[in-house]
């Protein structure tokens, strides 16, 4: 059986995100050798007394700052010569299930959750291969960025899907939304299903969620209208 992706995740929050890795998908990919993750405290590689792990920074500011020092001997413990570092922020470049698809072939990554107002640009300058975002908006902190990112690339690992089939009904794929989709009962308060759904016709029930994808595309999202 393939061994798959290793991931090492590392966070100063390892309990957000146990349970969720041994759940669904996600947790099958885990038991069936596909989906290697292990969770790092980072605070396991802080010295001193108190163990800090953040400190004010340079030039004021209202928050605080991850220090190097732990993080710098956190991912070279973990890294190896194939890994690729990632660090989730806000001003990374925007997650794209492209990007979900191309991670996936990967061996090896190191996933650096930031907090507070996130890690010393020292690590971002030698230790950090890409930057990543989940998206334009400003979360607790990066654990939450670094399961959704998992999340996503897990689906593009063959085997980790039941079938693999569905990569291709999913929103995003070909930069469509996807097709309006039902199940029994056949009323529902009132509401039917289309019949050419009801009709056994393959090529027509594709042509209709074929044209049903572009249209929610071009009125929800022109942007992805347009590239497609």
């Amino acid at each position: 059986m393939s061994t798959g992706i290793t991931i090492d995740l590392l966070t100063l929050f390892p309990e957000m995100v146990t349970g969720f890795l041994n759940e669904s998908m996600l947790g099958r990919a885990s038991k069936n050798g596909l989906l290697n993750v292990h969770v790092h405290n980072i605070r396991d590689w802080a010295t001193g007394k108190h163990l800090n792990t953040d400190d004010r920074p340079f030039g004021g500011g209202a928050g605080m700052l991850l220090k190097p020092e732990p993080l710098a001997a956190a991912i070279d413990a973990t890294k190896t010569e194939q890994a690729k570092v990632i660090y989730l922020c806000p001003d990374g470049e925007l997650l794209t299930s492209a990007i979900g698809r191309e991670l996936a072939q990967e061996e090896h990554l190191v996933l650096v959750s930031g907090h507070y107002e996130g890690i010393d640009q020292r690590i971002r300058d030698s230790r950090i291969d890409r930057e990543i975002s989940i998206g334009d908006y400003v979360l607790t902190n990066g654990t939450i960025a670094a399961a959704v990112l998992i999340d996503c690339l897990s689906r593009y690992i063959p085997g980790v899907l039941g079938e693999e089939k569905s990569l291709t009904q999913d929103s995003f794929n070909d930069n469509l939304l996807s097709f309006p989709q039902y199940t029994r009962p056949l009323d529902f308060e009132g509401m039917g299903v289309p019949e050419v759904l009801l009709s056994g016709h393959h090529e027509e029930i594709q042509r209709w969620r074929d044209k049903c994808r572009l249209e929610k595309t071009k009125a929800r999202r022109p942007d992805l209208f347009k590239n497609h």
